[in-house]
């Protein structure tokens, strides 16, 4: 798949998340969606993320998670959304990663050059 068939594919499959996560009971607003090189940067250096981010090429989202209005912060909060983005992967042609499996559960990407 190109990049840009990629991006498309994840757009899709985030529009797939927001109304799996409703269907569940759940809120949901933005987090982090693009970030620029420079930004992705000043973050590594910070210790708060990786210059080779996801976010710069438009493959990944971070999601605020709200149940009854309440904001969950915890990893494991967030599972059954991870657990479903996951098995969104289609095993050919890319990978849904939950940055769950790493401590950010409210992370969502798409591999793309051996980045999860």
């Amino acid at each position: 798949m190109t990049l840009l068939d990629k991006q498309q594919t994840f757009v899709l499959r985030v529009a797939d998340l927001i109304v799996f996560a409703t269907a569940q009971g759940y809120q949901m607003s933005f987090g982090e969606t693009y970030r620029s090189k420079e930004e992705a940067a000043r973050l590594a250096a910070l210790g708060l993320g990786i210059k080779s981010s996801l976010h710069t090429q438009r493959l990944a989202i971070d999601f605020n998670l709200f149940r009854d209005g309440q904001y969950l912060t915890k990893t494991e909060d967030y599972r059954p959304l991870g657990e479903y983005w996951e098995a969104q992967s289609h095993p050919r042609e890319y990978t849904c990663a939950w940055g769950g499996r790493f401590g950010d559960g409210g992370h969502f990407s798409i591999a793309h050059g051996g980045r999860r």
